[in-house]
């Protein structure tokens, strides 16, 4: 027999409290979907690193080029798709490689593949959101970049400046130094000042990590704090496991030892996997949409009331041209006219509503940026 709620008991409690969970079980319902972006020349190991992230293969069907292919290779886009579940949490990954970047004898042009792709994704999510039917639409934007740099370079170099210095007002920028157990601890960090201060130097931005909030616990705090030091993240990825010391580990055999790239000791692997997954994706999406996505809608925006603009002008030119004679054409262009006006005027309270959001969001991040304390 069921038994029946105390509503005497219950009598100021309306349910409010509830209103998480019916959100965590709609979200986990519908599922979740993450679009990841790769970024760097071949040999830096990105393919096994994010086999590594995400404990699978996607690269079971990759050919190699040759140095001949080399020579004149062209930056290409590829997609490769993969469902994870976990715990009943489904996740929908879609992960963007582009193949050729920076292998070419002449990579003046890289960076254009990525920037152009980029863009696609959000003029066709803008045209979709601007649609009739906007109950399923799909979301292929870009919510991370993984830019992998050598770890042989002294620090970044000019083709790796005009790609990020392109990207980062586009997307959220994650910089990896990849292959990092050729470097040892010393050369690692010397490497990442060196990088932060090339960043700086060409006001460059990276992704911001959110502050935490004042009732965050002191272990997630000191995660954070950890998080935000490792930038940019030193990585080495395998998917090779071992057994040490009668432990089974994912690294690398060397002749003089094993490279374990779960222990932080070795890498950075586990603090970019749980910033990447555990700690901060949510937040990549809303960056994405608040930020990267609002400054493309609003230039979309402007575009299309400048347009309106000129098509008015030669409105009332061609009905300026018009003779008395044909009152029934000018009293079709009045009426063009008036729809236009309606246009026009609803096109530019949505670019003004759009202008003050992204002011009070700079406005907010500038201040965040200001209580940042160096760690």
């Amino acid at each position: 027999m069921s038994k029946t709620p105390s509503f005497d008991k219950d009598r100021d409690y309306i349910g409010s409290a509830t209103l998480p969970e019916q959100v965590h079980r709609k979200s986990v319902k519908r599922g979740f979907e993450f679009t990841l972006m790769v970024v760097g020349e071949s040999g830096l190991g990105k393919s096994t690193l994010i086999n590594s992230l995400f404990l699978g293969d996607l690269y079971k069907n990759r050919q190699m080029p040759n140095v001949e292919e080399r020579i004149e290779k062209t930056t290409k886009v590829e997609k490769k798709t993969m469902d994870i579940e976990e715990r009943g949490v489904r996740l929908r990954l879609t992960v963007v490689d582009t193949p050729g970047f920076g292998d070419a004898i002449n990579c003046e042009d890289s960076w254009r593949v990525c920037t152009q792709y980029i863009d696609e994704q959000f003029r066709q999510y803008f045209t979709d959101e601007s649609g009739l039917n906007r109950r399923n639409i799909q979301d292929n934007r870009v919510h991370c970049c993984l830019y992998f740099v050598p770890p042989w370079g002294h620090s970044l170099r000019q083709m790796d400046l005009d790609l990020i210095r392109r990207l980062h007002r586009k997307v959220n920028i994650v910089l990896v130094i990849g292959k990092a157990d050729c470097l040892n601890k010393q050369e690692v960090r010397k490497l990442k000042e060196r990088i932060l201060q090339d960043l700086e130097d060409n006001h460059i931005q990276l992704y911001q990590f959110p502050e935490c909030d004042s009732d965050e616990d002191d272990d997630f705090k000191q995660q954070d704090r950890e998080l935000k030091a490792s930038i940019p993240f030193a990585v080495v990825g395998s998917n090779t496991i071992l057994e040490v010391a009668g432990k089974k580990v994912r690294g690398r055999q060397y002749p003089w030892g094993v490279v374990n790239v779960e222990d932080p000791e070795h890498s950075d692997f586990i603090k970019l996997r749980t910033f990447l997954i555990s700690t901060h994706m949510q937040d990549l999406k809303d960056t994405t949409q608040d930020v990267h996505y609002e400054n493309f809608r609003a230039q979309c925006i402007s575009q299309i009331s400048q347009h309106a603009l000129r098509e008015r002008g030669k409105l009332k030119r061609d009905s300026i041209s018009s003779t008395n004679g044909f009152d029934a054409a000018i009293s079709e262009t009045d009426r063009l006219l008036l729809q236009k006006d309606e246009e026009i005027r609803r096109m530019q309270d949505m670019l003004t509503q759009m202008q003050e959001k992204l002011k009070q969001t700079h406005l907010m991040e500038m201040k965040k940026n200001d209580s940042v304390i160096d760690v």
